[in-house]
């Protein structure tokens, strides 16, 4: 007897799979979901185990199938483009001759690696590590959505396993959007550290490229993210003229910035379908360009969901995480950040086509990557997209003597187990992804000292991690940087573990500066060893000045503006009372906390702002500025703004232009100084007597905060600075030039606009200079 039953695009399966009337059969199943699907079975009456059912996960309906044993071989699955019903055959009955089956889809036992998918002689290869389940489900929705149900497989651990890697190959799949996703069970003891709940659909570590919602900060909060691929479309064209930048480290100017925040904003006249993208970055590189600076360290673009704080009513569900420091997947590029809702196949190609246009225009691309913690949380609020349900006891580090908890490096609830061999080479493929698929110049490693502690937590001396980093080939030619902390309190500036090849975001260099600047009483010695390239931190080894990564602002904290108009943090918008944010900041309002009007303290700050630019721009080492510093962008006393995507982080562009001509001129002429000058400013060695002569006889009055000094040149085109932090005028007496030569006044930060910078300088400077209060000045040899 053979039942059948219509169905169509919205109908939930109500039936029997195994009617009555059928007991005992070989199964011959079919059904529709966008196209039709039937499973052939050739498995003898005894054994005639359920081998579909109809479950709900979440909204999503799932159809599951168990893989082959080795008694299954010839169990098939087809797709049928316009069957409606469902068949069932008894054993020994054959199907009609004259039923058309299709393409067929062969599922074989598949092979341990690589990890992730890839398409090899018999199909396309799916394979995951798991070392503890004891269960794996492979979820595949074969039109590329999951509304109309998915296709599931289990895995059979005799044929679909290999030691601790389950895998599955599947002929005649779809080289191209084929959604694919895991449920996985194991062990349930969470004092053991594992976290298995096989109802949550999970992603791929390796997946290349991830599918979730089209739109940044779209409607679907309960958007779940799931791994795609594309064997089909051709490689993408990097152009027979084109080639890597190539800038010697100690020649790079970096500008921090952040992708979506760049064009987000209506001011930056790009249509509404590119702003926010990689494709806008493209639009604004003129502007990078007229800036002066040569990369950009460009803020998590790794996939992230930067509606995680919406997901349960909370203090903080009103923002929006648009930092991006939150991974679901270390392979894959926001895919929210394709222009127009492309998705994550549009997006690979337009970060390639962001790439190419600045390695075009002489510009190096940098990555700030987090592989300190995931987006995955702590128990009290957990988030399980991935790892967690993946192999918790493998990926994360574990307190196993306090019932398995999370240990919290990070700050954000969990703390990745980087030095675990599995979970090292999962950081390494992603790097090595990065530099040969997508063609990035470096990587700036978030809370990297995180990757310097073993599986327990406790410090290593010689991280395996970074080590292997160190001397990868294929990583040999990139920038390497570490954010040299963490927050569980390992400091580790000017003591990293390097091998001679990373550099350091030097947060001592930032403090110093700005203790300085502002005016604190005995740091005039540190302010000195900071811009001559804190040769007590770096000059160590092999290690040279450019290892240290000289900055005074970035992302987190005050923007440069923020740092001389607010004494204290104002991050009530946050929705953590205050908490958040560091309250160490070592700025000053100039007399006003906030926005004035106030003429001479708007010009104080002005002041300020030029002299810390050009106590940046003149250091020895690599310095790093802060997008939106140019123009003098305000977040209004907020100092970790990474959950408002609005004008607090977005570029405004109507404000550069309105700052065109005083604030971003200044800026601009100070960086191409820099850049037309390397043999004074960003020198290969360490400075020793011959390259600067201090002027200064008073290095132990703590009262003192004047500072100058003239760094030579071999063609005799010395050049002097001074720095005073005083609330006084100082009348500087003037070392004499090199022979033939005068000093011409190229800085004066105490002067408007155009007079605080004139490139081929003023002359006709005498022995001596009258310093204005807060002002700097930087004077040039010329014939």
């Amino acid at each position: 007897m053979i039942r059948s039953l219509p169905l169509h695009h919205s109908t939930t399966l109500q039936f029997p799979l195994f009617p009555s009337s059928c007991t005992g059969a070989t199964h011959f199943l079919h059904f529709r979901l966008k196209r039709q699907v039937k499973l052939v079975s050739g498995s003898s009456s005894s054994d005639s185990r359920e081998i579909f059912s109809e479950t709900k996960q979440g909204g999503v309906k799932l159809w599951t199938v168990s893989a082959f044993s080795r008694r299954d071989q010839d169990r098939v699955l087809e797709h049928r483009p316009n069957t409606a019903h469902v068949l069932c055959f008894k054993r020994q009955q054959e199907a009609p001759e004259n039923l058309d089956t299709g393409p067929m889809l062969k599922i074989f036992p598949g092979q341990a690696f690589p990890l992730g998918v890839s398409e090899v002689d018999n199909g396309i290869n799916f394979a995951i590590f798991s070392q503890h389940a004891t269960s794996v489900t492979i979820c595949l929705s074969l039109d590329g959505r999951i509304d109309d149900g998915m296709l599931e497989f289990k895995l059979d651990p005799d044929d679909n396993r290999t030691g601790d890697i389950w895998h599955i190959c599947i002929q005649d799949l779809q080289r191209k959007n084929v959604l694919y996703g895991y449920r996985i069970d194991g062990p349930q003891g969470w004092h053991h550290g594992h976290r298995y709940d096989d109802g949550t659909m999970l992603l791929d570590p390796y997946a290349k490229f991830v599918e979730g919602r089209r739109f940044f900060g779209g409607e679907n909060k309960s958007s779940g993210f799931l791994g795609t691929y594309d064997f089909e479309s051709l490689p993408f064209d990097w152009g027979n003229d084109y080639k890597l930048p190539n800038i010697p480290e100690k020649d790079l100017v970096i500008y921090e910035m952040n992708v979506r925040g760049f064009t987000a904003d209506e001011s930056s006249g790009l249509p509404s379908s590119t702003r926010g993208s990689y494709l806008g970055v493209i639009e604004k590189i003129p502007h990078l360009l007229e800036l002066g600076v040569n990369a950009v360290e460009l803020l998590p673009v790794f996939e992230f969901d930067e509606l995680e704080f919406q997901r349960h009513p909370n203090p903080r569900d009103h923002m929006i995480n648009t930092w991006g420091y939150s991974t679901i997947n270390f392979f894959a590029p926001m895919s929210r950040y394709a222009s127009a809702g492309g998705g994550p196949l549009n997006a690979s190609q337009e970060f390639k086509q962001m790439v190419k246009a600045l390695h075009a225009a002489g510009i190096e691309v940098i990555l700030d990557v987090v592989y300190n913690h995931t987006n995955e949380g702590d128990d009290v609020n957990p988030y399980t997209t991935s790892f967690r349900g993946i192999d918790n006891k493998v990926y994360y580090m574990l307190d196993l003597k306090n019932n398995g908890q999370y240990f919290n490096f990070s700050g954000c609830g969990n703390t990745l187990n980087c030095n675990h061999p599995v979970v090292m080479e999962l950081i390494l493929e992603s790097l090595r992804h990065w530099v040969v698929e997508y063609h990035v110049d470096g990587f700036r490693f978030d809370l990297a000292s995180v990757l310097c502690r073993g599986t327990d937590g406790a410090p290593l001396s010689a991280p395996p991690l970074i080590r292997a980093i160190s001397k990868d080939a294929i990583l040999s030619r990139c920038k390497i940087i570490a954010e040299p902390w963490d927050c569980g309190g390992l400091y580790l500036v000017g003591r990293f573990p390097n091998w001679d090849r990373w550099a350091e975001w030097n947060g001592i260099y930032r403090d110093d500066i700005r203790k300085f600047i502002k005016g604190d009483c005995g740091m005039k010695g540190s302010f000195a060893t900071r811009v001559a390239g804190s040769s007590d931190l770096y000059n160590v080894n092999k290690r040279k000045p450019y290892h240290g990564i000289n900055f005074v602002i970035a992302h987190d904290g005050f923007t440069l503006r923020d740092l001389v108009s607010y004494n204290v943090k104002h991050n009530d918008a946050n929705g953590e009372g205050g908490n958040d944010g560091c309250n160490d900041n070592f700025s000053w309002n100039c007399g006003f906390e906030g926005e004035t009007e106030d003429t001479s303290i708007k010009a104080l700050r002005s002041r300020q702002m030029k002299n810390f630019h050009l106590a940046l721009m003149t250091s020895q080492g690599t310095p790093m500025m802060l997008m939106g510093d140019e123009y003098g962008h305000t977040r209004y006393g907020n100092n970790n703004s990474y959950g408002h995507d609005n004008a607090l982080n977005h570029f405004l562009w109507e404000q550069l232009e309105a700052r065109k001509r005083d604030h971003f001129r200044f800026f601009s002429e100070v960086i191409k100084f820099r850049r037309k000058h390397p043999h004074l400013f960003s020198r290969e060695n360490f400075l020793n007597k011959n390259d600067i002569t201090w002027h200064e006889s008073n290095w132990d009055n703590p009262e003192s905060k004047f500072l100058a000094y003239t760094l030579h040149d071999d063609n005799g085109e010395d050049v002097y600075l001074a720095f005073n932090a005083h609330d006084y005028f100082v009348n500087v007496s003037l070392p004499s030039p090199p022979t033939n030569r005068r000093w011409f006044r190229v800085v004066d930060t105490n002067l408007e606009s155009p007079h605080d910078f004139v490139l081929d300088g003023i002359p006709g400077v005498g022995s001596s200079y009258n310093l204005a209060p807060y002002s700097s000045i930087l004077l040039k040899a010329n014939l």
